[in-house]
């Protein structure tokens, strides 16, 4: 269809829509008020990783339109864990983590986000707040009349575990319910009608809609984005060394430079809409690049992304340092460096420290590849000892892409 107000026009072009529980009803309200919409996250790690970078820009563009971020942070559903996508129970946090993950999550939206007590400022809540005042009868006698158990079965979150014959435990079975009285709470007193999330998300934001409907009489409404994978199938936000994350303590800017700077050609396009602020005629004009003129491209959304996320002073950076890198052989201020102690390091440990491999076992394969290279010589016995003097560097590579500083400590 096509859409009259801003912020439904702005998801459409940018690629965001997948499902919409009511597009017109949603057409009509963000045409007539600022509509307070929110996601969910979940606080299991100090850092969010990319995976979660469309929903977050998500909340961006609903500001970016006129409406109301609410960024929504699971304390409390931390503790029962989503069974969305997953074979096994999440592992139980303590109350002192999950509190310093979602103070360190923060940072993220803070940049990404405007906040304030305006009408369009963005807020930050906690779920805890209320779902850890919860009394279990309560929950049962308000919420769960509204749920049967025939149709949670059919839910993905929960068909899919079962059809794999993995246990659920009926902590991971009572999420959904708490997601969707989330839902309900925000409506009821925040004003809340907009839940966004990914595909996997749509049971669970359907059921937070009827809910709120039934206990309420509100009408609130759902948006879902596309599954976002790679050009080669890949699960957006995953490489061979591990995630993607958002944090620098997490991972280094330069890394996270690099991962956009190697974005598949055929993803390039895609990419900039989601990710970046660029205009859209400027975008069509850089996925159009053809052969080498298309690294412009990636550069481009490298630096607008690592500026967004981390800094402009990061992405600065991270670029000079691969062109110092790449261009003028030497090594850049940004690589990540890894410390060699007096007696020495093993090639395939150094590999593994430095986060260009998971394990040792891996390094082992890389080097034996030929895929790993000291100041730019090949290497193939991952048992070379490296030993440096007092002030020496080396450079360490994985591939093309990927390149380290060796250095005393």
């Amino acid at each position: 269809m096509a859409y009259k107000s801003d912020l439904l026009r702005l998801l459409d072009e940018r690629g965001y829509i997948h499902q919409l529980t009511d597009a017109e009803g949603l057409d009509a309200l963000a045409q007539r008020q600022v509509v307070p919409g929110y996601i969910g996250f979940d606080a299991t790690a100090p850092s969010l990783h990319i995976g979660s970078m469309v929903q977050i820009m998500l909340l961006r563009r609903l500001q970016q339109a006129g409406h109301k971020p609410v960024v929504l942070m699971g304390g409390g559903t931390t503790r029962i864990g989503d069974p969305t996508g997953r074979d096994e129970s999440r592992k139980m946090l303590s109350d002192e983590t999950i509190e310093a993950n979602i103070a360190s999550i923060a940072t993220v939206f803070e940049r990404m986000l405007t906040f304030g007590d305006g009408p369009t400022d963005a807020v930050m809540v906690n779920n805890h707040d209320w779902l850890g005042q919860l009394g279990y009868i309560e929950l049962l006698q308000e919420v769960g009349t509204h749920f049967t158990v025939n149709r949670m079965l059919t839910f993905d979150s929960v068909r899919l575990r079962l059809d794999r014959e993995q246990p659920m435990t009926f902590l991971e079975f009572n999420y959904m319910i708490l997601q969707g009285y989330d839902f309900r709470h925000l409506a009821k007193d925040l004003g809340v009608r907009l839940q966004m999330g990914g595909s996997d998300q749509w049971g669970n934001i359907v059921n937070g809609v009827e809910l709120t409907r039934r206990m309420d009489g509100v009408e609130v409404f759902g948006v879902t984005t596309p599954l976002l994978t790679t050009a080669d199938g890949a699960k957006m936000g995953k490489t061979a060394a591990g995630a993607v994350w958002l944090n620098e303590a997490q991972l280094p800017s330069y890394d996270f430079w690099q991962y956009w700077r190697n974005t598949d050609d055929r993803d390039v396009g895609k990419f900039l809409r989601l990710f970046t602020d660029l205009p859209l005629g400027e975008i069509a004009r850089l996925e159009a690049l053809q052969g080498s003129e298309i690294n412009e491209a990636k550069i481009v959304l490298a630096n607008e992304v690592t500026a967004l996320v981390r800094s402009e002073a990061a992405a600065a950076t991270a670029f000079a340092t691969a062109a110092q890198t790449f261009a003028g052989g030497g090594l850049g201020g940004d690589l990540p460096v890894l410390l060699v102690p007096a007696e020495g390091i093993r090639l395939g440990a150094a590999c593994t420290e430095i986060g260009f491999t998971a394990s040792n076992g891996e390094a082992k394969r890389k080097i034996a590849e030929g895929a790993v290279r000291v100041d730019d010589e090949p290497v193939t016995d991952p048992g070379l000892l490296i030993e440096l003097a007092d002030g020496e560097e080396r450079k360490l590579s994985l591939g093309k892409k990927r390149h380290g500083v060796l250095r005393r400590a």
